[in-house]
């Protein structure tokens, strides 16, 4: 999508990934989805579909008696917007200082490094 992505929370993002995996859902599908690994009442995950849904996050199918919802973006769309906003927030807009800090702190391995060359030598082509 062009538009600029809206911000999400922590608990809309568990909800956008039980949409992401399997969509559309109706409310009580997402429910059950969240029961297995969040201790949420259904209310608060219907106030979390409302809050998508306002942000224009995601989109409710009304015609049937049964609405059933559906992410508006992509996980990687999602990702990439909250990357930026990551690195704008807390690097000053500098991925290289991002990228910088990941490489001193992380153990990473050899393949690991080899495919983060790989990568930087596409970018420089």
């Amino acid at each position: 999508m062009s538009k600029e992505m809206p911000k999400i929370t922590e608990a809309e993002w568990e909800v956008m990934k039980v949409l992401w995996k399997q969509s559309p859902l109706t409310a009580n599908e997402v429910c059950n989805a969240l029961k297995e690994y969040e201790d949420w009442k259904p209310k608060t995950i219907r106030t979390l579909l409302d809050r998508l849904n306002h942000k224009q996050v995601i989109s409710v199918n009304k015609e049937k008696r049964i609405y059933t919802f559906i992410p508006l973006y992509s996980e990687y769309e999602c990702q990439r917007a909250e990357t930026r906003s990551f690195i704008n927030r807390i690097y000053g807009g500098i991925s290289k200082s991002l990228i910088v800090q990941f490489i001193e702190d992380e153990d990473l391995t050899k393949d690991e490094i080899k495919e983060l060359k790989k990568i930087l030598d596409k970018r420089s082509d």
